[in-house]
């Protein structure tokens, strides 16, 4: 298993990121813990939650996979092999959270914690993100949305100042961001430099073949300020196999029970999935495995966050970490990426 340092921390975790995000909905209490007991034994000690999951997110599944991990800590004793990752929700219509008066304030990031500790069965979570920003953004695909944020917006110095005082009570070790922007990372940062709170270590947000965004400012920022990526949905949220071309939702998949709609539904996905299955046919290679490799051997990338919804998938996303893509077939992706660059932003 290789290691790579989380931003300028002293802390090195595994490349694989185990994500859990079905655990509560579309994966059982028992698979959760064969998931997690399969990633220790292959070296994997980087896990990451969140309290809105299961998802898609209800009221029913709220922090369900928190608890599903707590009981598992419980059982094998293993907590202190895991480097453990959870996040704090934004602004988003959830009712059931807090009373639907979720804000990215000091009350709110304490409440929020000190539930995902209970759940978690833990005293201390290593990595503590926010989920995603409070303030107008286009985020999941979406159009930003017009004015000022829905409850006028936490500013970035008052989220990071709770945070902050969650690292001294020693219930957080480092803290990160999700869903962020070049401009919200720098913010964050120079919060810290100024005020002298915790600097943020990493920013998890999305990176696959057909969302590239992260390419410009942002790789230039987790680079050069060391605040490295947690790359999650590498496989375009299941797009990447193939298995939505030309409309198609198989019973039981994400699409199927996600009345959201996936930000991955979009003009010229479906041909940016076929040209790219047809580079991993070409070469005789996996394709969910090459786009893994893809997005493993980027350099800005800190871990790549693999989930799964059944063993045999989770054996093969594993695997694909051992695959080297040769410049042949990099060479034939940058040409597909050229042509249709970053389709499902």
């Amino acid at each position: 298993m290789e290691y790579r340092r989380l931003g300028r921390t002293d802390i090195s975790v595994s490349a694989i990121c185990l994500g859990t995000m079905t655990w509560g909905r579309q994966n059982t209490e028992a698979e959760g813990h064969a998931q997690m007991d399969y990633a220790v034994d292959r070296g994997i000690t980087f896990f990451d939650t969140a309290e809105m999951y299961a998802i898609p997110p209800t009221a029913e599944t709220y922090g369900r996979t928190e608890e599903i991990i707590g009981t598992w800590f419980a059982k094998t004793g293993r907590r202190d092999q895991i480097f453990l990752a959870s996040k704090v929700i934004g602004p988003t219509p959830a009712p059931w959270v807090r009373d639907g008066r979720h804000r990215l304030d000091r009350a709110n990031i304490t409440a929020a914690v000190e539930a995902s500790l209970r759940r978690l069965r833990t005293d201390h979570i290593d990595l503590y993100q926010v989920h995603w920003p409070q303030r107008p953004l286009a985020l999941f695909g979406r159009p930003a949305p017009e004015g000022e944020a829905i409850d006028g917006g936490v500013p970035i110095e008052e989220t990071l100042e709770a945070l902050g005082e969650l690292v001294t009570a020693g219930k957080v070790r480092h803290v990160g961001v999700s869903n962020e922007t070049a401009w919200g990372v720098m913010a964050y940062l120079r919060a810290a430099e100024r005020q002298g709170l915790p600097r943020i270590a990493s920013i998890q947000n999305v990176y696959n073949l057909l969302s590239r965004a992260f390419d410009g400012d942002l790789a230039e920022v987790a680079v050069r300020e060391q605040v490295g990526l947690l790359a999650y949905s590498p496989l375009g949220a299941g797009t990447l196999s193939g298995k939505y071309l030309n409309g198609a939702v198989p019973e039981g998949t994400r699409r199927s029970i996600d009345g959201r709609g996936s930000r991955y539904d979009r003009p010229g996905a479906d041909a940016a999935t076929q040209a790219y299955l047809d580079i991993a046919r070409r070469h005789g290679l996996d394709p969910t495995q090459m786009a893994i490799a893809f997005v493993h051997r980027q350099p800005f990338v800190t871990a790549t966050i693999i989930g799964a919804t059944s063993m045999a998938t989770l054996e093969s996303n594993i695997a694909a970490f051992d695959l080297k893509l040769d410049e042949a077939v990099l060479a034939e992706i940058e040409a597909v990426h050229r042509a249709n660059p970053s389709p499902c932003p």
